[in-house]
């Protein structure tokens, strides 16, 4: 299937004005936005972004961490009772923990191009279902709130993934606290991210940015 994608025909995205407006459409490489393939691959890469996440500070204490319990309760023999050498035994109360969580770190990576073809593949789903809004620019006359929630609404989108370039500060600081969205760089798209909101909003050039990547690892 890798060399099949590869030769994929361009893909047709809507193209908006930087008004929010349908302005027509503009071609994309299809081995990025319409790529087909296994989805296992999907979850891979959200499994490993998940266990990344992880903090791994959960902890208990075993018998050699509990202060105290370094005298012996009571002789060995003699006294009718079991033997016991302490009391931090996990058989006693105020005891240690048997096999306790232990700080850990539980991040792990997959292979970087089986990363990018799963990102492919997140951003071809997306594409399919015409879910991607990609967008001339998104310049606002102030970094307001309000500002970016009217120009989002406009677009009829309500639980997007807004990618944004390095130019995109103004609308970056504008977008980032509306509770329903989420705005990210370019560099920071993630497979975990795409899946997880329903729309995916992009400027023009932020788009072929992340094409240009993509495109020659996803063969």
């Amino acid at each position: 299937m890798p060399e099949q994608n590869a030769q994929l025909a361009p893909v047709k995205l809507p193209l908006y004005s930087s008004a929010q407006e349908r302005a027509g459409e503009a071609e994309f490489a299809g081995a990025v936005f319409g790529r087909d393939g296994d989805g296992s691959l999907l979850h891979d890469a959200v499994r490993m972004q998940l266990a990344n996440r992880r903090s791994g500070t959960a902890a208990t204490k075993t018998r050699g961490l509990i202060s105290g319990g370094g005298r012996k309760p009571w002789r060995q023999k003699g006294t009718g009772r079991a033997r016991a050498g302490s009391t931090r035994s996990p058989l006693w109360r105020h005891g240690g923990t048997i096999f306790g969580p232990q700080p850990r770190d539980y991040s792990y990576q997959i292979p970087k191009k089986a990363w990018r073809r799963a990102l492919c593949l997140a951003l071809s789903a997306r594409a399919r279902e015409g879910k991607v809004f990609v967008v001339e620019s998104l310049a606002l006359p102030e970094p307001r709130t309000k500002l970016a929630k009217a120009a989002l609404e406009k677009l009829g989108v309500k639980h997007a993934l807004v990618v944004l370039g390095e130019n995109d500060a103004q609308f970056q600081r504008a977008a980032r606290n509306l509770a329903s969205h989420k705005v990210l760089l370019a560099a920071g798209l993630n497979v975990y991210d795409v899946l997880n909101y329903d729309e995916l909003v992009m400027t023009e050039a932020t788009a072929r940015e992340i094409e240009k990547r993509l495109a020659g690892d996803a063969r």
